[in-house]
């Protein structure tokens, strides 16, 4: 067909092709033309190795999008702790002078949140790009301490709440990179926040164990449930489960690239007005968090 084309139009055609040994070339049909009539006898066929271009070509769109998830997670990173000072500011402008017992606390809350920022910056500045991509640091992390992180910097929001947060972790060390992990497991514990029930107390229990090479943890809420037609959606980017809550739609988005770029990976469960559960689950041998 691309040859007849060439011979009826005498026009040069231009087409990359992928061979069986996955190898790009770059087909190049010139039409061949006699002199005498001016007809188009038949055509010429050259081909390019063009395979070098094309994975480069490929590495840069990689890169490209491995800088756009950077970017977003950090931004979301530091969006957490700026909220969390709010609602302390909030609370401390409401203390009335016989509660200046509780001030300690609230003042606590406020350096924690600091501290958050300055470490999320700290870890964007010292970060290093190599081989052409942004490497996170992994280390061997306790997941009770990075709850009790993730504890700490919500405390705002649980007790504003007056949430109920528990856990029960059967499998605690793993290999990852610190600030991914806390990054996920905030964002799960905060939309067990932000989705409640107004009709109960919030309760959301963390649990983890080992199941077949991975590490499993569950976030279990009581909220409002998530509908089944929406299940299959609530990991794209600025899908919202309930537009009355506030929020921008990519908290789970991240949490699902977060986790699929380490090789591992999170499902839902949820039944409305009855409350959700999220596995994640990760590898216990993690190649690059």
């Amino acid at each position: 067909d691309n040859i007849q084309q060439v011979i009826d139009s005498r026009e040069i055609l231009e087409k990359e092709i992928q061979t069986t040994d996955l190898n790009w070339y770059q087909m190049n049909i010139l039409p061949y033309i006699v002199q005498k009539g001016k007809k188009t006898n038949g055509v010429i066929i050259t081909f390019i190795d063009i395979t070098a271009r094309i994975k480069d070509l490929k590495e840069q769109e990689k890169l490209i999008a491995e800088h756009e998830l950077l970017l977003d997670t950090i931004a979301h990173d530091i969006k957490n702790p700026i909220t969390s000072l709010g609602l302390t500011i909030e609370l401390l402008k409401k203390l009335p002078e016989k509660g200046m017992a509780k001030f300690p606390v609230l003042l606590n809350n406020v350096e924690n949140s600091l501290i958050k920022m300055k470490d999320i910056i700290s870890d964007l500045v010292q970060s290093r790009w190599q081989d052409k991509r942004y490497q996170a640091h992994e280390e061997l992390l306790d997941l009770q301490n990075i709850l009790e992180d993730v504890r700490l910097t919500l405390a705002p929001q649980l007790k504003e709440a007056d949430a109920v947060l528990k856990f029960k972790i059967d499998a605690s060390e793993i290999t990852f990179a610190r600030r991914k992990l806390r990054s996920v497991l905030y964002n799960l514990v905060s939309n067990g926040l932000k989705y409640s029930d107004v009709a109960r107390k919030p309760e959301i229990l963390i649990k983890s164990f080992l199941r077949k090479g991975f590490i499993v943890i569950t976030v279990t809420d009581n909220g409002i449930g998530i509908d089944k037609g929406q299940l299959r959606s609530i990991f794209d980017k600025y899908h919202r489960i309930s537009n009355e809550v506030e929020g921008n739609g990519v908290g789970l988005y991240l949490v699902k690239q977060i986790l699929e770029t380490a090789g591992g990976k999170i499902t839902v469960k949820s039944t409305p007005g009855l409350g959700s559960v999220f596995s994640v689950f990760l590898p216990l041998a993690v190649v690059d968090a």
